[in-house]
This record gives C-alpha cells, structure tokens and sequence, in this order.
C-alpha cells in the first residue's frame, strides 16, 4: 500500500512508524509509516489522533481516512504468519524482522523526512532504532534519549535524516499515533477477512483473548487454521503441552 502527496517547497517533512499485532499468537504483524509535513501536526491533535488502543475502532476507521488525506505518504506492510515462523526458525529476532520492514518503508518514502520517530519494542530504546538504521538504505542517525546524536553506521553524509526511538511513542508523537491507527485498521480487516474466508470466530488473535485461545484449542491440528497461527510462540507450545497431560490423565 502507497499513498503519496508532493511535498511542495522547503516544508519540513516528519515521519513516525509504529505497528499492530506484535504480540498476537493469530494473524499478521503490521508495520506502517507515515510521513507528514510538520506544520500539520496540530490538526492531527484536533482530530483526535493519538495512540490506537485509545480509540474505539469505528474512531479509528474515521481517523485512517483522515491521516490518509492529511499525510504525505502512508506505507504498510502485512508480516504473514509464515514468514514469522520462518524467521523465527532461522534464529532472526522479531525485533531484527519488525526493523527490517521498517527500513524498507522508510526507503520507499517519496518526500525525505527530517525526522523519524519510532516506537521501540526493545528494551533498549536507542538499540531498535540503530537496527532500522542499518538494514536502511537511507542516511540516519539514532539520537539517544538524552539528545546526543549517535552515529549508527561510519561514513554518513553531514545532515543525515534523525531517527528518535523510544518506547511509548505512540503516545508521545502524533504521527506515530497516525502509524499505529494505520497498523490497528489494517490489521483489523485482515482478521475479518480471515474471519469470513475461516468462517469461525478468531478473536482479537492476542494469548489475553479466551475466544481465540478456545478455537486454537478446538483446531490444534486443522490445517486450515494451522498457517494462520506463529508457531514458535510459547502460547501455542502451552496449549499442546496441556493437551498432552489432558490426554494421560
């Protein structure tokens, strides 16, 4: 998915990336970018934009539409089931693949920001950021949460595009909320299109939900639902153990 606006001028372009479905055990991990020009970022607070698990999901319905008008560019991308088993079963990280699809999006932005936030998910903050920087084509320099600017990689040009992570910035930064509403709906449709093609009820994919821990249960070893859940996820490896003791008991 692209959606682009030219950017006109000298207008400072700033960009914020976040996803959805990280720790679900049902469904894709969706990243999203989204780029804007920085002096749209009040109307992004009048709207009522802000951090997706806030919002009701027909608000955020209501704000995908808008972010998409208001924004220079909104890129997404579907982390399948699959490829998360498959890199989770060649020892890469979730962290090193979450990076990996940002770097890429950050790449195919049309209008080069001057800043990057980010919402880390590693415990180190400053370190995810460093990953993207790495696996990105792009020029960018981490900052650290102390605003010294960190150079993640040698021979870097002298104005290199900013990258800020740090954990909760999905709160902290409304473009990052723009990122994370985009991943929320996103992935929202793809588990009822998953729903309706299944034609049983899922849940919400998340370990927390009892509806998608019962029909897991109920479909250990279906081979429809079977491509549908990450296998290496501990959820899942519980799940079979109890089974198992059900059965000896």
């Amino acid at each position: 998915m692209s959606i682009r606006r030219a950017c006109k001028g000298d207008l400072v372009i700033i960009a914020g990336g976040d996803e959805a479905g990280r720790g679900a055990v049902l469904g894709p991990l969706v990243v999203s970018v989204v780029s804007i020009q920085k002096g749209k970022e009040g109307k992004l607070s009048r709207i009522g934009v802000r951090d997706s698990k806030m919002l009701t999901p027909r608000k955020r319905e209501y704000l995908y539409e808008e972010i998409t008008a208001l924004a220079e560019d909104v890129k997404v991308y579907k982390i399948s089931e699959a490829e998360i088993n498959r890199a989770m079963a060649g020892g890469v990280s979730l962290n090193d693949l979450e990076a990996l699809h940002f770097a890429r999006l950050i790449d195919e932005l049309g209008a080069t920001p001057e800043r990057i936030f980010l919402d880390s998910p590693d415990v180190i903050s400053e370190r995810f950021g460093i990953r993207v920087s790495l696996f990105s084509q792009k020029p960018l320099q981490v900052e650290s949460s102390k605003r010294r600017r960190t150079k993640a990689a040698e021979g870097q040009p002298a104005e290199p595009i900013r990258v800020i992570s740090e954990h909760k910035a999905d709160i902290r930064y409304p473009v990052v909320s723009c990122a994370s509403i985009i991943a929320k709906v996103t992935r929202d449709r793809e588990l009822e299109v998953l729903e309706s093609e299944l034609g049983m009820s899922i849940g919400s994919g998340y370990p927390s939900d009892k509806n998608t821990i019962d029909v897991i249960k109920a479909n250990l070893h279906n081979k429809v639902l079977g491509p549908y859940m990450r296998e290496r996820w501990m959820t899942l490896k519980n799940i079979r153990q109890s089974r198992i003791e059900d059965f000896f008991k």
